[in-house]
């Protein structure tokens, strides 16, 4: 009888596992093992350092010759309002629509416009001017929903416009993968990851990417994707870590009773000895990574609660942000501790708003989730500025697409829905090596096509990385026989007219 198991075989297959381990690790990057060096230098021991000794090395360094260029900015602050706020009703003034309210928008306009399942089986796509009143706001006069955007209104002069952002994907799964990580197709690395692998961070104590996902009260259960702040194929310790808003900002952060910081400082070198062992067998890049994070996991014992303690936060700077500052979890909560974070050297923060989504009832919905986020947005570029942050800080805001000028479902003078628009929606930037107070790009009378000066979301990620220093074409990764980038394979360009 033949035996179950032909376990010269199996050995046979264990040592070719093994090899074939050891070949990738021992010609691949090595992945970890500068970062595990660099971790046993920095053990957390109480004692004081010798000021003659070399200064210990970077937990998260960038790098060898990253940056390619002098950066304008050190850090980003990404406000993702996921869903696709309304172009229309925000940003891209029409008063010429009043005219054509209620009337089907010209085939003309419309074109061969690929249609959502929402609204392709519409017999009409009346035509649903904004409700709001805009006013022209700040030195440089710009036209701006004066009813939603009141706080917003305020720090004009500071923003950039891009009125003319599009891309390719008109659904919000593959949308939000495009903006975040330059492609639709899942599996590639976010914005942040890319930023925290080239360029590290400058604190040894929280992680270099951070991410918040407040809950609003408007659409909570919009799904937010995780591949949004995914390091895909880059190494995983490069992912985005999101504090919770509810509990312990991180998940089985602290000790169990019983257990003191010693002790776990003595368990954690046991086992990283161990897991350098598997390493040392095995030549798997994870399990260094898995060291590291482990590392990391002890340092942010003591640095998350000192972080989102914000009893040195004076009184003007927590009004400032308003009513919800001291709610964790919520919006505004998240980008006073976002200040915070890149004031600790924190290298890349994503706040995602969910809920932007109005298919109908556009005009309550989307007055909500400005009430929401307008105070607490404009609170962040005023407050990165008076502390002298703001010339070192790209804050960025914008959505996966925008939004119809038709209107989706019924059609009254007060209400109306939006459907999914990826022909053109418009985002902005702030600080950071940013020409504050311009505005780039024109569509047409309609907000429907862009008549000048497109920028694809890639085009945009290149403008991004090119303020952090890095010259996207030459920040590539080896994954599956391509030199992957940020911004594709297709030629892109750097927005050089919002530079300063």
């Amino acid at each position: 009888m033949r035996p179950m198991f032909d376990r010269s075989s199996e050995a046979d297959a264990v040592r070719t596992a093994i090899a074939r381990r050891a070949f990738l690790g021992g010609t691949g990057v090595g992945i970890g093992a500068a970062a595990l060096s660099m971790l046993e230098t920095r053990r957390v021991s109480g004692a004081a350092l010798d000021a003659s000794a070399t200064p210990p090395a970077r937990v998260h360094p960038p790098l060898p010759g990253l940056p390619h260029h002098a950066p304008r900015a050190k850090a980003v602050i990404y406000i993702h309002t996921n869903g696709g706020p309304s172009q229309i009703d925000l940003w891209d003034y029409k008063p010429k629509l009043q005219e054509y309210f209620d009337q089907d928008i010209p085939a003309s306009v419309r074109g061969d416009q690929r249609l959502s399942t929402m609204t392709s089986g519409q017999k009409r796509f009346p035509v649903a001017p904004s409700k709001f009143r805009f006013e022209q706001a700040g030195r440089c006069g710009r036209w701006i929903n004066a009813d939603l955007l009141p706080h917003t209104s305020r720090i004009v002069d500071d923003l950039a416009l891009v009125k003319t952002v599009h891309t390719n994907a008109i659904n919000h799964d593959p949308a939000c993968t495009f903006v975040m990580t330059g492609s639709e197709i899942p599996g590639k690395a976010s914005l942040g990851s890319w930023l925290s692998y080239g360029l590290g961070s400058e604190n040894d104590d929280l992680p270099s990417f951070v991410v918040f996902t407040p809950l609003p009260d408007i659409n909570p259960s919009q799904a937010l994707f995780t591949r949004m702040w995914s390091s895909g194929f880059l190494p995983t310790r490069h992912a985005g870590v999101a504090l919770r808003g509810s509990g312990d900002p991180v998940l089985y952060l602290p000790n169990p009773d019983g257990v003191e910081r010693a002790d776990r400082r003595r368990m954690l070198d046991a086992l990283g000895r161990l897991n350098e062992r598997g390493f040392e067998r095995y030549r798997d890049p994870e399990i260094r990574t898995r060291i590291a994070q482990y590392e990391m996991a002890f340092r942010m014992q003591a640095s998350v609660p000192e972080l989102v303690d914000l009893s040195g936060e004076s009184a003007r700077t927590l009004a400032r942000y308003g009513d919800d500052v001291q709610k964790p979890g919520s919006f505004t909560h998240s980008l006073l501790l976002a200040r915070r974070l890149v004031e600790r050297g924190v290298r890349a923060v994503q706040i995602l708003h969910r809920g932007w989504d109005q298919h109908g009832n556009l005009p309550k919905d989307l007055a909500a989730q400005c009430l929401d986020t307008d105070q607490a947005t404009a609170a962040l570029v005023e407050d990165l500025k008076d502390r002298g942050l703001l010339d070192e800080t790209l804050v960025v805001w914008g959505g996966e697409f925008g939004r119809t000028v038709y209107s989706q479902g019924t059609l009254t003078k007060e209400t109306y829905g939006r459907d999914h628009h990826p022909r053109n929606f418009c985002m902005w930037m702030a600080g950071g090596g940013v020409r504050g107070g311009v505005s780039f790009g024109e569509t047409d009378d309609f907000s429907y096509n862009i008549v000048e000066n497109p920028v694809h979301i890639n085009d945009f990620n290149a403008t991004i990385l090119h303020l952090m220093g890095i010259d996207h074409e030459r920040f590539t990764f080896k994954f599956q026989g391509l030199d992957q980038r940020l911004t594709g394979v297709e030629p892109q360009r750097v927005v050089r007219e919002l530079l300063a």
